[in-house]
């Protein structure tokens, strides 16, 4: 599992490990990490040349003994200072020692355009609010050139705590990060700027539970359901599916076929399209009952393709199993009840659907999602799965970590993608998973299948819901 700490954290345990080194000990373990990814970036260090972009404090003196190491080894180090006067003396001195120049911005421009490998050593964990004006033009001409670059820590200009970039930041190819990732390695958009992210161990002791976490095919083998020699259909799981109406007969075909592949033994679809149902997966128990009077489930799914069907969605939120609440079941749930509930509930909106019910515009959302997705499992004391190109899980509460995961791919951005998503979920949820686990393990398999059944090209949510059994194939295989 990846795990990740805010600056908080990350700042007290570099403090208590400080104070049982010597003076400098831990900078130089960073550096050392830093230079040998870089070294592997550059393929041969000898002859290259490379520009260091060296801020104030720590994160640039990590830059400048990582550009001391290079020069030691042949490269054409040149540190380029955004403030001389309170650059990392020490890290300087050994700069210099190395055979490395130092220059101040003029005619940086032109160091970067010949550079072989830029190192984003301007701003720490510590930045908010993206670029100072001095440094953007930085930021900028090393976007252009045809360098390597390499974040220290973490690229410049974005906010470690919780992905959000606002305003100017470095784009890299490469970031090297110490100790643990931070939460805006593993989120967008700060996601986007980090480029490939490696992991330079400092010896580092953290607390449990971390801020953020990310499953890994390990992790998830380990929470699918598997049925034992005794079981049986109903005692697998049986997920109730409310969705679709006569406009949107498709949305409940999809979230069937999720629901089919997501490991409960039964599949009660409830709601007008159940001929529609039936023709595509003759399986399907289906009820025009009602789901009061559609027989027992282990869980329910509701929403997806509902219109304006707020009697149904009613039913489903009053009962006494968990439920997921998707697409028009949000904005048809009353909240009071859902925060009334005692099962598990879990809500998966996209983000436009999330800035609807907290009332702010959708940019916003897609801005800070790390803070949208804690808010609205707060305001509505749920399990929130906020969708996008990473997706965030969050249980109300800061007891546990909110779950993120990247395993999609672009191509998952086409209608009906999400209603398969939620069937998925629904069954993992039926199957006896915990909201959060149902909603981190469907996620992650969900994003699996797109990339399984995309491979580069446009695909229908058709395509991916059948593409689910080989994404969980691929988990057992490596886990």
């Amino acid at each position: 599992m990846r795990t990740a700490y805010s600056v908080e954290t990350v700042r007290a345990a570099e403090r208590e490990l400080m104070a049982r080194l010597p003076e400098g000990a831990l900078m130089q373990r960073a550096a050392a990490g830093l230079a040998a990814a870089c070294a592997e970036a550059l393929g041969r260090v000898y002859g290259s040349r490379v520009v260091l972009l060296v801020g104030s404090g720590d994160n640039g003196g990590d830059a400048l003994y990582a550009g001391a190491r290079l020069a030691r080894r042949g490269a054409g180090v040149t540190a380029v200072l955004l403030s001389p006067e309170r650059a990392h003396a020490g890290g300087l001195a050994a700069l210099r020692r190395a055979g490395g120049r130092v220059t101040g911005t003029g005619g940086a421009d032109e160091l970067i355009e010949r550079a072989d490998l830029v190192m984003d050593g301007i701003v720490g964990i510590g930045g908010k609010g993206g670029l100072r004006p001095g440094a953007a033009p930085l930021a900028e001409a090393a976007a252009r050139s045809r360098a390597a670059v390499v974040a220290v820590d973490l690229p410049s200009g974005v906010d470690a705590d919780t992905g959000e970039v606002r305003g100017a930041a470095v784009r890299a190819d490469l970031t090297v990060t110490f100790g643990t990732h931070k939460p805006g390695l593993l989120i967008d958009p700060a996601r986007e700027y980090a480029g490939s992210v490696r992991l330079v161990d400092i010896g580092l002791t953290l607390p449990e539970p971390a801020e953020l976490e990310a499953l890994q095919h390990t992790d998830v083998a380990r929470l699918l359901p598997v049925p034992g020699a005794e079981s049986d259909k109903y005692r697998r799981g049986v997920v109730g599916v409310a969705a679709g109406s006569a406009r949107y007969p498709g949305a409940a075909v999809l979230a069937v076929s999720g629901a089919l592949r997501g490991g409960a033994g039964a599949v009660r679809y409830v709601g007008p399209a159940g001929g529609t149902v039936v023709a595509r997966f003759p399986e399907t128990l289906v009820s025009d009952q009602g789901p009061r009077k559609a027989g027992r489930v282990q869980a329910w799914v509701v929403g997806p393709g509902a219109g304006d069907d707020a009697e149904t969605v009613a039913e489903v939120v009053e009962s006494d199993v968990p439920v997921l609440i998707d697409a028009d079941g949000l904005r048809l749930a009353d909240r009071e009840t859902v925060r009334a509930r005692t099962a598990p509930t879990l809500m998966t909106p996209h983000a436009g659907e999330a800035a609807a019910l907290l009332g702010v515009a959708r940019e916003e959302v897609e801005g800070a999602r790390l803070v949208a997705v804690r808010e609205l499992a707060e305001r509505y004391r749920a399990t929130v799965l906020l969708k996008g190109s990473t997706t965030l899980v969050a249980d109300p509460g800061r007891e546990a970590a909110v779950r993120v995961n990247a395993t999609g791919t672009p191509w998952l951005a086409t209608a009906g993608s999400g209603d398969v998503l939620s069937g998925l979920t629904g069954s993992l949820l039926a199957a006896g998973l915990s909201a959060r686990d149902a909603g981190s393990v469907g996620a992650y398999l969900h994003g699996l299948a797109g990339r399984f059944a995309a491979r580069g090209v446009p695909v229908g949510a058709h395509d991916v819901a059948s593409a689910i059994p080989s994404a969980w194939r691929d988990v057992l295989a490596d886990g």
